[in-house]
């Protein structure tokens, strides 16, 4: 099976496990967000791989790093949700820690692949 270039990158693997993780916590929240603060926090966490794996598709490193953008954008929407699903006590603080450790891990990588796409430049 061919194995498409940003099935390759660490970066989009990382932000699968974040979406999977984020399936399973939103899964306990209470069913009257479900077209709320679960639909937004699922949409934000999907889009960072969805952004990576758009970017690749693209022909200039400054396009590829606009997309790498949108990802970390999207990376800091979902921090921002978690806070405030931690705030109404819809995640407990150890989750919320675990899921902000990968946040961080996933935000310095997004960095580092749009420095690298912008030097390219």
């Amino acid at each position: 099976m061919y194995i498409f270039s940003f099935e390759k990158l660490e970066v989009w693997k990382e932000a699968i496990q974040l979406s999977k993780e984020i399936y399973k916590v939103t899964s306990t929240f209470p069913s009257d967000e479900k077209f709320g603060l679960i639909s937004q926090i699922r949409r934000a966490t999907n889009s960072i791989a969805a952004n990576l794996a758009e970017g690749t598709s693209r022909i200039t490193n400054k396009d590829k790093a606009h997309f790498t953008t949108i990802a970390f954008s999207k990376t800091m929407e979902v921090l921002n949700h978690l806070i405030l699903s931690k705030e109404l006590e819809f995640i407990s603080e150890k989750e919320y820690l675990k899921l902000r450790e990968q946040i961080y891990k996933i935000s310095n990588m997004l960095n580092a692949l749009r420095n690298s796409q912008i030097k390219k430049v």
